[in-house]
């Protein structure tokens, strides 16, 4: 079945308080993408994040973002007020997240709701926490910790917490009862949104794709309440760290930073942390974009004390026993193998035995440093097409930054004119290709420039911060956009179901009157 989406950060939402948040411009969303056809809604790591504010560092590979805890929602459920949200500064531009200010602003509101939550604790919370307190007793406890420390990473703690000595970790859980029990409410009131959100998208005919990154950051509970299953010291220290080798993007690599998994130690155990991990994941999405998947058949270690990632090697993964295992324990799941970057003939076969589809990003056609396979006549119909990643400039942005080469060579290969708009051109490349699924950032949708781009790789400080504003998200181009759908066959077949129900009711109150 040939499909399309949409890819939109939940941050990148509009929203009066800072951020974009799982409330009512979700759900504008969500009826957008229904008006334009759309089958999917894919969403970057819905995670809690650490230092530098990236959904691919995070304190928990089970845990929810509490930025994206609806402040609107909370104050009909009588946690807050409008008169507490409005009366904190959120920055002075509204199509950029200020993480500064949301920092101080939202945790010393959610505060608030939890004085008031604390004085009736629904039954629901309780049964919340018994049901997930295989990783949220640790991961409160872990962050409630962090905060004892002002913030420092667990690897700078005192021994007995940085090892769990029993009786420590006992007497902690005493302790800090009061900030355990707030970040537990924090997952619960995360939960209870998201799950509402996913079912108003799936009610509507929209499936949510999600993103897990391959790896976890160091400074988290995963590796805290795991050290066993990374590569660490005897005094837990990374032995060696996760990136990308220097290429023709980038002379030093790329340093990531993540620790490494013990893969022959998880192997012993059947790979129960990633089963766990994908478990969680089929829980909360409905189809899975794995990160990095070339790391599975192989990855680039790097010694943990280099600053850069020149030195690195690249050591065996796990390959397809992973993939049976998973499949053994959990059955099929949806997954796009992100299988981007330099691919060897192993990396190949890994893609192609697990059946995944794989990922061609129309940008990287032009490049001569990228092979032809990016080219839309070559693409095979099991993949999944973009104009461009939450790494890649917008469509309009490429046009004016890309070598003039490449740009003189898509102009003429996807026949891009100024009447049409280049962002158009470009997605009607992708929408007429054979491949089954396309998946178009918004930015492209909009026309907009490197001014909304998402990230630039190996660069800190000015990522993650784009936000839509509430006008830029019109009918026209939903219209626009069912109207190339429906051209190249990728309608999704609910959108048609409710727009015939929709005719016929208005038919009928015709006849009526």
């Amino acid at each position: 079945m040939r499909t399309a989406g949409v890819l939109m950060p939940i941050f990148s939402l509009p929203s009066p308080y800072g951020i974009g948040t799982m409330g009512k411009e979700a759900r504008k969303f969500v009826d957008f993408l229904v008006k334009g056809g759309q089958t999917y809604w894919q969403i970057l790591p819905i995670c809690p994040t650490s230092y530098g504010d990236s959904p691919y560092q995070s304190f928990s590979s089970f845990a929810g973002n509490p930025y994206f805890i609806d402040l609107e929602y909370l104050c009909k459920d009588k946690l807050l007020t409008k008169a507490e949200c409005e009366s904190y500064d959120w920055g002075d531009n509204s199509q950029y997240i200020d993480y500064g200010k949301m920092y101080v602003a939202r945790y010393d509101l959610l505060r608030k709701a939890f004085a008031r939550f604390v004085k009736d604790m629904p039954k629901e919370f309780l049964d919340f926490c018994e049901e997930q307190k295989e990783w949220l007793d640790d991961y409160a406890l872990f962050m409630a910790l962090k905060d004892a420390h002002e913030g420092k990473s667990w690897f700078e703690w005192e021994k007995e917490l940085r090892v769990r000595e029993p009786q420590t970790i006992k007497k902690a859980y005493i302790e800090y009862e009061e900030d355990i029990q707030f970040y537990k409410m924090l997952q619960y009131l995360f939960v209870k949104q998201w799950s509402e959100l996913k079912a108003y998208a799936n009610e509507k005919g929209i499936r949510i794709i999600g993103d897990v990154p391959i790896y976890v950051a160091g400074d988290s509970a995963d590796v805290w309440t795991n050290p066993e299953q990374f590569y660490l010291d005897k005094k837990l220290n990374p032995i060696e760290v996760a990136g990308c080798p220097p290429d023709a993007f980038s002379e030093d690599g790329q340093l990531w930073g993540n620790p490494l998994y013990r893969w022959n130690v998880m192997k012993k155990d059947n790979y129960a942390w990633w089963v766990r991990r994908m478990k969680a994941m089929t829980e909360f999405y409905d189809v899975i974009r794995i990160d990095h998947f070339r790391g599975f058949d192989s990855y680039y270690a790097i010694p943990a004390k280099d600053t850069t990632a020149k030195n690195g090697k690249w050591k065996k993964g796990p390959g397809m026993k992973l993939f049976k295992q998973l499949k053994k324990e959990l059955g099929d799941m949806p997954i796009i193998a992100e299988d981007l970057g330099f691919l060897t003939p192993s990396v190949i076969k890994l893609v192609k035995d697990s059946g995944y589809p794989g990922m061609k990003i129309i940008q990287f056609a032009f490049d001569s440093r990228e092979g032809s396979d990016y080219l839309p006549h070559n693409y095979p119909t099991n993949c999944v097409v973009y104009t461009g990643t939450h790494d890649n400039d917008t469509v309009m942005g490429w046009m004016e930054t890309a070598p003039k080469e490449a740009v003189e060579f898509a102009t003429e290969y996807l026949n891009l004119t100024e009447e049409e708009g280049y962002n158009w051109g470009m997605m009607r490349a992708a929408w007429s290709s054979v491949a089954d699924m396309v998946i178009v950032p918004l930015q492209d949708i909009l026309g907009l420039g490197s001014e909304a781009r998402i990230n630039i790789p190996s660069t800190l400080g000015e990522n993650w911060k784009w936000r839509a504003l509430p006008e830029q998200i019109t009918e026209d181009d939903a219209k626009r956009l069912y109207r190339y759908s429906e051209m190249y066959g990728r309608i999704n077949p609910a959108t048609v179901v409710k727009k015939t129900e929709k005719k016929k009711k208005e038919t009928g109150k015709k006849k009526k009157a």
